[in-house]
Order: C-alpha cells, then sequence, then structure tokens
C-alpha cells in the first residue's frame, strides 16, 4: 500500500517542467540509488546479479526479473494526464477514492494530506509546483519549515510525512547498509533508515554486499540490492548532475587524472600555474 502511494507521488512530479523552469535543463533524473557510478543497477539482471537474485527470488519482486526500473515521464501534456490518472488508480488500489475534489480513505472518509518538512527554504521553489501537481488528485499539501534542531530531532523520531534527503555512498559499500536499508534499523531512533524499510529480500541483499569476496561480488551484489530497493517504491527520486561547474580565471592548473565521481577536486588539488596566468595577463 506504502509503495503505491509513493509511486502515486513519483507519477504526479512533474521533473521535466521543474528542469526547465526551474534548472536550465541542467539535471538528470535519479533512477538509482547509486546513480552515477558503477554501483548502480542498470537493464536487467545478468550474470552473478541474476544468480544473487534468483537465490532470494521469493523475498523479491518478480519485476525486478523482467521491468528496469524507470521514472516516470512528464515531458508532454498528454503524459502528465496519463501520469495523474495512473496516479489516482494506485491510490485506489490503496484505498482512497476522490470525493468533491478531495482524495479520501474509502473506509474512514479521512481527507489524504501531506506535510512536507525542510529546515530551509532551498526546496520552496521545487515543494511549491509539487503542491500543485498533488492537488490536482486531491490531495492536500503543506510545508513546513523549522529550524535545524528541531529537523533533526523530528527526524531522529521519524515524525514526519514527507522530507528530502541523501544516503551518502562510497565505491565500497559495507555494512553502513544497514543502517540505511536494514529491518533492524526501521525503529531505532536516529538511524538512516528513515523509509521504514522492513523487508527480508533487502536485508538478504545487504549481507551479500557486506560479506562479498571481491570487486565483481561486490558489484553484483550492489546491483541487485539497487534494483530491489528501486522496485519498491520507497522514495521519490530527485535530480543530479555527473558533471562539476567551477567559475573562474584560467589561472591555475590540476592533475591528469581527476576522481572518477564527485568533485573536479577544486580548488583543494589544483594550483596556481604562472604560465596560464600570464595568458590571462593577470597578476598574482
Amino acid at each position: 500500500m506504502k509503495a503505491r502511494r509513493t509511486r502515486a507521488f513519483n507519477l504526479a512530479m512533474n521533473f521535466e517542467e521543474m528542469n526547465k523552469a526551474l534548472f536550465y535543463g541542467l539535471y538528470r533524473r535519479i533512477d538509482s540509488y547509486y546513480f552515477g557510478s558503477e554501483l548502480a543497477s542498470s537493464g536487467l539482471p545478468e550474470g552473478d546479479e541474476k544468480a544473487i537474485l534468483e537465490g532470494v527470488k521469493d523475498k523479491v519482486p518478480a519485476s525486478v526479473f523482467t521491468t528496469p526500473y524507470r521514472n516516470p515521464v512528464n515531458d508532454t501534456p498528454d503524459a502528465v494526464r496519463k501520469n495523474l490518472r495512473e496516479a489516482v488508480g494506485l491510490l485506489r488500489e490503496a484505498g482512497y477514492e476522490q470525493r468533491d475534489g478531495k482524495m479520501v480513505n474509502k473506509a474512514s472518509g479521512e481527507p489524504l494530506t501531506v506535510e512536507f518538512l525542510e529546515f530551509q527554504n532551498t526546496f520552496e521553489r521545487v515543494i511549491l509546483p509539487f503542491s500543485a501537481q498533488l492537488k490536482l488528485i486531491g490531495i492536500g499539501t503543506s510545508l513546513r519549515v523549522i529550524d535545524q534542531a528541531q529537523y533533526q530531532n523530528r527526524m531522529r523520531s521519524f515524525d514526519f510525512d514527507v522530507t528530502t534527503t541523501g544516503w551518502p555512498e562510497s565505491l565500497s559499500p559495507g555494512n553502513e547498509q544497514r543502517e540505511y536499508w536494514g529491518s533492524a534499523a526501521a525503529d531505532k531512533p536516529g538511524t538512516r533508515n528513515i523509509a521504514g524499510i522492513k523487508d527480508a529480500g533487502i536485508d538478504a541483499l545487504i549481507e551479500k554486499v557486506v560479506f562479498a569476496a571481491d570487486r565483481p561480488g561486490v558489484l553484483a551484489a550492489t546491483h541487485a540490492l539497487d534494483r530491489v530497493l528501486l522496485a519498491h517504491d520507497y522514495v521519490v527520486p530527485q535530480w543530479a548532475s555527473n558533471v562539476s561547474r567551477t567559475l573562474r580565471w584560467n589561472r591555475f592548473a590540476h592533475p591528469a587524472t581527476l576522481p572518477l565521481y564527485g568533485s573536479s577536486g577544486f580548488p583543494t588539488t589544483w594550483w596556481y600555474d604562472e604560465a596560464a596566468a600570464a595568458r590571462t595577463g593577470a597578476p598574482r
């Protein structure tokens, strides 16, 4: 039921319009918990990854073997309407219906409302158009911005409806995955499992990641874990870019080999280049 609600929210979010109107078309929609790295799953499972998933076949969604994860695309008015209709259908399956323009619980008649919780106003320009889309299908929304101390306390006690967060990853995932997605962390105050994930298949795949014997094993297990996390629709993925942008005088040089992922290393691994500075005519 929760997965249907979250997928409905994902269908309603018009990322394409946000990207065009707010972000100058600079971003891509996130389609992996390990986006932009070799740890991200793609296509359909093959080889060792498929073997790992076959080992937990009774504990994971059948769709992981047949359907690659795709975010909805709202690039035309027809696509927007189609996705909103699908969102309404999913909410009906989850026990809601529309009455007098509002989405309500079929049994109790209680309106479906959500509060977006943030500790800064940065995301207001994103949340407001998202809220407008949700209101089109009868979901009531509000935005609450609180100070950072209050926000941390509410996160520790899982006292929120919707918020914005991220899970930092290294290229060698390990036992921190238990803290992010493991069942044992779901009800433990202060953990990073703020989605409240309790799933035997995910628990088993986390252990495959933790105890992988070599790099190919890490990749296969992480791809499998990523694929199952995505299939459960725990989150509404946001956006990212695979480039780093800097604005600077061309007075600097940098190592020939830069980090594979993340920052370009500017400015910590760059240095002043007198020859380059001379070409710009700029004093040191």
